[in-house]
């Protein structure tokens, strides 16, 4: 389950916030004035996150042909981590 909570509602109740994480498996986006600041995932969510930005990242060098360059590769990884990012809200 995901919830919103505000910052000041995630100060208070840090300890519970982090117990449900690691025990249900919750997941909290914390938000600062309505826009989402964070978010607080259980640590196996998060590895599942970097091994799909990484999948990605060998999935677009596998598709360049030929030698990659430096720059190329920096493209590849910033498009990579960026598509391993939950999508904003706009409004």
């Amino acid at each position: 389950m995901t919830r919103t909570i505000s910052t000041l509602e995630a100060r208070r109740q840090l300890g519970d916030i982090l117990n449900r994480v690691a025990l249900r498996h919750d997941q909290f986006i914390i938000e600062r004035k309505g826009q989402p600041l964070a978010a607080v995932v259980p640590v196996a969510r998060l590895a599942q996150m970097q091994r799909a930005a990484a999948s990605h990242l060998l999935d677009l060098v596998e598709r360049q042909e030929g030698a990659v360059t430096q720059a190329e590769a920096d493209a590849a990884a910033n498009e990579a981590k960026h598509a391993s990012r939950p999508r904003r809200r706009k409004g």
